[in-house]
């Protein structure tokens, strides 16, 4: 099992979920977050007033999958995301220890679905 952490634009969230459900999969967690990666952010003027603005709107995809579904859903997430402009996000593969359903008390694969 593993733990699927993806930081993309949030514009392309409407086209990574289309590319993930071709994939058959539809089940993620979706957060909004601020980031900074190489963009290093910007230089805005309000009112006269010159300030940076380095903390950039990103999205935060969490997808837990089996081992079997970790390339798949990688692809899906690189089809729907890239833009080939600086700024178009990371993917984070992590181990997942353990996953209970707490409805139904499953653990491990079977609770990942």
């Amino acid at each position: 099992m593993k733990l699927i952490i993806a930081y993309i634009q949030p514009h392309k969230l409407e086209d990574v979920k289309k590319a993930l459900m071709r994939r058959q999969v539809g089940k993620m967690s979706v957060t909004n977050s601020l980031g900074c990666g190489e963009q290093m952010g910007y230089e805005e003027s309000y009112r006269g007033i010159k300030f940076e603005v380095n903390l950039l709107k990103k999205v935060r995809l969490e997808i837990a999958v089996n081992d079997n579904f970790v390339d798949t859903t990688v692809e899906g997430i690189i089809e729907g995301a890239r833009t080939g402009q600086i700024g178009d996000g990371k993917i984070f593969i992590l181990d997942l220890a353990e996953c209970i359903r707490i409805r139904t008390g499953q653990r491990g694969r079977e609770a990942i679905g």
